[in-house]
Order: C-alpha cells, then sequence, then structure tokens
C-alpha cells in the first residue's frame, strides 16, 4: 500500500482487499452500454478489473494530481483516458459521452454530491455500481415510514431501482475509517418521468428540511398556486409518501401553477 498518497483533505480510503474490488466490479451488468467511467480510482484497485471486463471504453476521473500521474504509469493503456478533474464539474458532454456507467469507491465528505451530479445526467447514465458509507447506503435504500427515508431516498428512486449490495469492514481499507462501508447498485428506470424534473427537487428537499410539519404547511412557498388547497397529500408529512406519491404531487402543483 502506497502509504505516502493519502491525502485528509480528499478523504481518502484505499480500497485494499482485491477480492472485494473483483466482487464489486462484477456487479457491473454491461448491459446495453460498453462505457464505464470511475470515479476516484485511486491506486486502481477496481481498474485493474475493470480491464478485465467485457466493456470497451474505461474511463478515470481522479481528481488528486499525484495519484492522476500514478494512474498512467500503472494503466498505459488508459494514458488517454484519465483525466485530472473533479468529479462534480465534470460534464460527460465534454467528451462525448452518452451512455455510460458508473462505478468507484466514493468520498465519504462528498457522495451525496456525487450522486447529485449523477442524477443530474441520469438520462446518459443507465447503472451505477457505488461504494458508499453505511449510513448514507442505507439512506438512498431506504422506504417510506423509516427514518432513514429522506431526500437522497425520493429523488435517487425516482429514476433508479436501487438495492443493498453488501456491507465492507472497516479493515479492509487504509487507513481505518472510523464507520462501516456498503456497495450499493443504481439501474435506471425504463418508464419516463412525466413531470418537471426540476421542481420535483424542489418540493422533496423544501418538504423533508421540516419533514415533522404536515405538508400544507412545509410546502408554504407553494401556496401562491391556484387552488393548493386541493392538492391531495397536504395531510400528510413528508416521510409518509412513496416515491410515486412525490411524483404525483409535483404534477399536481406544476399544473396548478
Amino acid at each position: 500500500m502506497h502509504k505516502f498518497f493519502f491525502k485528509k483533505k480528499f478523504d481518502q480510503y484505499f480500497l485494499k482487499d482485491r477480492n472485494i474490488a473483483k466482487k464489486i466490479v462484477n456487479y457491473l451488468s454491461f448491459k446495453n452500454y460498453n462505457t464505464v467511467v470511475e470515479v476516484g480510482p485511486g491506486l486502481g484497485v477496481l481498474t485493474q478489473y475493470l480491464l478485465t471486463n467485457p466493456c470497451n471504453h474505461v474511463f478515470l476521473i481522479e481528481i488528486d494530481k499525484e495519484l492522476t500521474f500514478f494512474l498512467k504509469k500503472s494503466f498505459p493503456i488508459l494514458k488517454n483516458r484519465i483525466f485530472h478533474k473533479n468529479f462534480l464539474k465534470w460534464n460527460p458532454e465534454e467528451i462525448n459521452l452518452k451512455n455510460f456507467a458508473i462505478i468507484g469507491n466514493f468520498p465519504y465528505n462528498i457522495s451525496s454530491k456525487i450522486l447529485f451530479h449523477i442524477l443530474k445526467y441520469n438520462q446518459y447514465i443507465p447503472e451505477c455500481i457505488g461504494m458508499f458509507q453505511k449510513e448514507v447506503a442505507k439512506r438512498i435504500t431506504s422506504h417510506k415510514g423509516k427514518k432513514t427515508y429522506g431526500i437522497l431516498s425520493v429523488l435517487v428512486q425516482t429514476f433508479y431501482n436501487v438495492k443493498y449490495l453488501f456491507t465492507v469492514k472497516k479493515k479492509v481499507f487504509f487507513p481505518v475509517p472510523n464507520v462501516q462501508s456498503a456497495v450499493i447498485s443504481l439501474i435506471r428506470k425504463n418508464e419516463t418521468i412525466y413531470c418537471n424534473k426540476n421542481m420535483l427537487f424542489e418540493c422533496v428537499k423544501v418538504a423533508f428540511n421540516q419533514r415533522r410539519k404536515k405538508l400544507k404547511n412545509s410546502l408554504q412557498l407553494f401556496n401562491h398556486i391556484q387552488n393548493f388547497h386541493k392538492i391531495p397529500f397536504l395531510e400528510k408529512r413528508a416521510e409518509e409518501l412513496s416515491v410515486k406519491e412525490f411524483i404525483q404531487l409535483t404534477k399536481e402543483i406544476e399544473i396548478r401553477k
């Protein structure tokens, strides 16, 4: 393990168990895509197994400049597909990527932001296999009525079928984190979401930011809308609404705007 690469500012925890790395990569289905973008490849523990799979193109996005040089030396075949870049500022259209999977051992401190960035470009991303802090993974895969059900749960599940795959112990990382990790999968849903995406995001965020209030109170922002009082679900709280009901709520708000 290359200890000298560790930088606390990037919240880096390097996976050192090759069996787990191989297991993560093997969850990729390669259905209807042949390109994979790895986010935060670090020392390339996942990358080595990506290159043995049937995908034609592998791209790496790494924020750490030193690691970018290391990866280019370690995987010369990928030299022109390794980008020193912040994934949160990365636009796949810049390199004409329109259909690709995402995989990565995501930094804990920006994992939610990574998910929102994936949602921004969800039309291009049919699948994602990601390592998250266990607590975040539980939130993403949670359902209505649970305390862990929230903004991430609704917005990710609006566009993807999510599945908790397995828990990863602390000892398989360097340095050893203070929390457990988990791997989840996101498979994009086939159905089209017939509502305003931006309004859905706004509605869900506002509702859960005051999750103890009934929606008729937490959604005061939308009170100027015509016939607001006739919109269904307003007597419920955010955690009581399913993903489909949030979509319906957004539609109801949209048609009365």
